[in-house]
């Protein structure tokens, strides 16, 4: 009997829904025993969100300062010989609940030496909090073997108005009587999750924890938009900037930390509607010089799981 642990942080319940349509094949086999543990802030975050401490916690954030969590709740005791970490990504970072997770004694007990495989649902940019996670699991002495990214399959000028409204609304949409579409993972996408249940219940009886590999390899796991590479880069290291900045100014309650917040917030959403558009045009006249670059950072990005070709086909015989 093979014993895999799922940790995991839903907000919306999106993720939650993703999680369990991911793992559903794995409860339901004869030949593996799941365990769920579910991270708890001790404050929980609300949602819908309120504007402005939406964005007055990108500092918290991406600076890796998280509320702390309520003792984790595992109805099994490990050691275990698979671990689900299931994030959302939170200003280019991974979520406060799972760095506060990733900071615990429960995590360097759990995840010493053990498979790891990361779930991540998100608008559309996951590069730059999977580096975090990788890096918590290296320190942790975890072994990462996949990374599954679900993300929204609208175009980004789309998602840009409604994942905010999502997020401070509490309504996905659509919006606009349907100019702009309903924000999030398409159902469909979320059912066809359960292709990597499958693929983990076939595999995970020949996995060595020695010499552990890659089980989902081939299936799509995750799809590297060379496009927002360099724009992930800027956003990560302007949070970053940005985030010391106002950290300096105080706590969230701060007067003077949240007037400049307030032209952070004018600053950045000047920057995507003006330099972003600039930066992909550059982009593109600079492709045919950077392509073999382009190729290795994709192959970068997307390891240990890889890339398919037609992700859409692997959807639609999901």
């Amino acid at each position: 009997m093979k014993r895999v642990l799922v940790v995991a942080y839903s907000q919306t319940g999106q993720l939650a829904a993703v999680t369990r349509s991911f793992t559903a094949p794995l409860v339901a086999s004869s030949s593996v025993e799941v365990a769920f543990a579910t991270l708890e802030p001790e404050t929980p975050y609300p949602f819908p969100w309120p504007f402005l401490e939406f964005f007055n916690t990108f500092p918290e954030t991406v600076h890796a300062m998280p509320r702390p969590l309520r003792p984790l709740k595992v109805a099994s005791a490990g050691p275990f010989d698979l671990i689900i970490l299931a994030y959302q990504v939170w200003f280019l970072s991974p979520s406060q609940p799972m760095t506060a997770f990733l900071q615990s004694r429960e995590a360097a007990r759990l995840l010493q030496g053990t498979p790891v495989i990361t779930l991540i649902a998100c608008r559309n940019m996951w590069l730059m909090a999977q580096e975090t996670v990788k890096r918590n699991l290296h320190a942790l002495g975890a072994h990462l073997i996949d990374n599954v990214v679900l993300t929204d399959r609208a175009h980004s000028a789309a998602t840009f108005i409604s994942t905010p409204l999502w997020m401070l609304t509490g309504r996905r949409g659509p919006f606009l009587r349907g100019a702009v579409p309903a924000a999030g993972i398409t159902e469909a996408d979320i059912a066809a999750a359960s292709r990597f249940g499958r693929a983990i219940a076939e595999g995970l009886p020949d996995l060595d924890p020695a010499r552990p590999h890659s089980l989902l390899r081939g299936l799509g796991a995750v799809t590297v938009d060379e496009r927002l590479i360099a724009s992930e880069r800027i956003g990560y290291r302007s949070f970053r900037i940005w985030g010391r900045l106002l950290l300096m100014l105080g706590g969230p309650r701060s007067i003077a930390r949240r007037f400049v917040l307030c032209v952070y917030i004018v600053f950045l959403a000047t920057m995507i509607l003006t330099v972003a558009p600039i930066t992909a045009v550059v982009k593109r006249l600079l492709a045919p010089f950077t392509r073999e670059r382009i190729a290795r950072e994709r192959a970068y990005f997307a390891a240990p799981s890889g890339e398919a070709d037609d992700l859409r086909g692997d959807v639609a015989h999901g």
